[in-house]
This record gives structure tokens, sequence and C-alpha cells, in this order.
């Protein structure tokens, strides 16, 4: 795939996620635009994958490109950096406290690079309309 393809591609699934929810996050982009397959995302979310950036069906320098694209995007539709903490889903429970078990995204761990892939991008506007539109829903 062409960077102008994958660029737009990165645009459109932010643009829908936004409209859809109220916010996008980088995994879920990866997912909509067919570089992390479900599966894989889900594997990694219980800790049978070291870092996510393995099993991205693309190499680091698309990776690279996706990631700058949602920040540009996010940036130019006035969307709010949110840092997400992303942890290993079933942890069993050890004396009545859930272990908790961060995740890595990328191989090397360096601390900007997982800051970037766990920042999601509000849009504070939307996420008003969306709420606006539940509760109007519920009083018919």
């Amino acid at each position: 795939m062409k960077d102008s393809e994958l660029i737009d591609k990165v645009h459109s699934a932010v643009y829908h996620q936004c409209q859809r929810r109220g916010y996008t996050a980088p995994v879920d982009v990866l997912m909509e635009i067919g570089v992390l397959p479900k599966q894989k995302y889900e594997e990694w979310r219980f800790g049978k994958i070291p870092y996510l950036e393995q099993v991205c069906t693309c190499n680091l320098r698309k990776l690279s490109v996706v990631m700058g694209q949602i920040r540009r995007y996010a940036q130019k539709a006035g969307l709010k950096p949110s840092f997400c903490y992303y942890k290993r889903w079933g942890v069993k429970k050890k004396h009545g406290h859930r272990q908790v078990i961060p995740l890595r995204f990328s191989k090397s761990g360096r601390p900007e690079i997982e800051r970037a892939y766990a920042t999601h991008y509000v849009d504070s506007k939307r996420i008003e309309q969306l709420k606006k539109e539940a509760q109007d829903g519920h009083m018919d």
C-alpha cells in the first residue's frame, strides 16, 4: 500500500471513530485499516504476545507513518489527547486484589513511543452530541 493510500485510510478511520463514539485510539485505527488483526490484538491484551508491533502486518516505517498521521489529524481537528493505561486482561486476583500488568506496544519500549500508542484523542463536542442524542432517545 502506498503512503498516500495509507494516510487516507488513517484519516478516514480517525474521523469515523470520532463520529461513532467521540474518540479515537491508535490500536483501533490499526485494526480498522487492516494492519492489526483483532485476534492478535486480543492475544496481546491477554499477555500472549510480548509487544503489539510484533503482530502488526506492516513494517515499522509504515507504523510510524500511521502514528504520525493520527497525531496530525487529531491536532488539525482539535481533538484532545488523553493518556490511556493499557493493562493485561484476564489477570487472576491475588490476596483479594487484581495484579496490574502493564502492556508493551513497541519492541524498543521507549517511553515516547509507548505514550504515543496509549494516547487516545477525544472529540469533546462530539461526545456532548452523543450524550444528548442518547438522552433524547430515552425520552421517547
